[in-house]
């Protein structure tokens, strides 16, 4: 379900899960207006220590989330410290942080992030399970995707996110 809420720091943030982001995506690919939109050309990065969640994370997502969003680049990193020099060096439009990373874990990170960058860019959190929201909601990120990983759920807020501003690559 696709809940949003107020401003960071707020209890009720945005997170996705199975039910309502299958219908959302239906309902978007619906409506003439969809089809005229722009496509939105995103970078991302994604961070993880784990290979195989990486892994499954480009494979859900894929090159194409929806009809006007395309990812165009993945940029990968294994360690905390690749993330704050790959943010503070280059441009991304869409952050996609493990909340389970070992060493330094995702939710922390987001909060360092959206706390000392600049016009961070949108973030979304893989939570260890639905309850941890509120962790997600913590941690300021934008939206949050609970593990196990649910394609639909995962596409709709990259998607989501994507469209929020029409970013180009």
């Amino acid at each position: 379900m696709l809940r949003v809420a107020g401003r960071p720091g707020s209890i009720g943030r945005m997170t996705a899960s199975n039910d309502s982001a299958a219908q959302a995506t239906s309902t978007d690919i619906a409506t003439p207006a969809a089809s005229q939109r722009p496509v939105a050309r995103v970078s991302v990065l994604l961070y993880s220590d784990d290979i195989t969640t990486r892994d499954a994370v480009r494979a859900a997502v894929g090159r194409r989330p929806a009809k006007d969003v395309e990812v165009v680049r993945w940029h990968e990193c294994a360690t905390a410290d690749a993330v704050i020099t790959s943010v503070e060096s280059e441009r991304f439009d869409i952050l996609v942080l493990d909340g389970e990373a070992a060493k330094v874990g995702g939710l922390g990170l987001a909060r360092q992030l959206k706390n000392e960058i600049f016009e961070c860019p949108p973030i979304i959190v893989l939570t260890g399970r639905p309850q941890d929201s509120w962790l997600a909601a913590w941690s300021q990120a934008d939206l949050a995707v609970p593990h196990p990983l649910d394609p639909i759920a995962l596409t709709s807020a990259i998607a989501t996110l994507a469209r929020s501003g029409v970013p180009t690559a």
